[in-house]
Parts: structure tokens; C-alpha cells; sequence
């Protein structure tokens, strides 16, 4: 699976992307910058996995756990125009993701790391 570390970085970019994004946004409330912070954290886990799949993919579980609580929690509320339609597509990467963290988890052989 050479595949596992550029998507892993991908992941990484994009949550620190999008962590920052609501980190850093002007007038943000506390709990929306304290949400960014924690994605921001978490591309931070996929960048360090990236670096050595083989080791490190078990941590892969927390953001399977992580990106399907967040699609479950707050994919009713883009569906019922409470969050914004960005939101969603925010969300279906973020479903994307934990399908292809769940193929480096359930997948066999080792995973190139060049």
C-alpha cells in the first residue's frame, strides 16, 4: 500500500488547514477555536504516522473514531440547513478520510514509507 503516506500527509494538510482555520478565525467563540486547535492536533498525529505507517497505524483508530463522531454529530445539522452547506463538504472529506484510515487498519502487507 504506497498509497497509505501520501494520503496520510493529505489528511495531515488538511486538518491542520482546517484546525487553523477555526483556531484563528477573527471572532471565533472559545469553543470554536478550541475545536480548531484539536483538529489542528490531530493533522499533526497523521503527519507523525505518515512518517512510519507500519508503526504507528494503530493510532489510525482515534481518527476513525474522531472523523465518524464528528460526521454523526453534525451531519443532521447540515442536513437541516442548521449548519452552513460547507459544512458538508467539510464533512464528507472528513468521511472519506475515515474510510481510507479503516483500508491502512484492515489492510494486509507493509506500507511503503519512501
Amino acid at each position: 500500500m504506497n498509497w497509505a503516506k501520501p494520503l496520510l500527509v493529505v489528511a495531515a494538510l488538511y486538518n491542520i488547514v482546517i484546525g487553523a482555520g477555526s483556531l484563528f478565525g477573527p471572532g471565533a467563540p472559545v469553543e470554536t477555536r478550541v475545536v480548531g486547535l484539536l483538529v489542528l492536533c490531530f493533522g499533526i498525529v497523521y503527519a507523525v504516522v505518515s512518517r512510519d505507517v507500519e508503526r504507528f497505524r494503530p493510532v489510525l483508530w482515534a481518527g476513525v473514531l474522531g472523523k465518524l463522531g464528528v460526521v454523526a454529530l453534525m451531519g443532521p445539522e447540515v442536513a437541516s440547513g442548521v449548519q452552513p452547506p460547507a459544512v458538508g463538504w467539510i464533512l464528507a472529506g472528513d468521511a472519506l478520510f475515515m474510510l481510507a484510515f479503516l483500508a491502512i487498519l484492515l489492510g494486509k502487507g507493509r506500507y511503503s514509507t519512501a
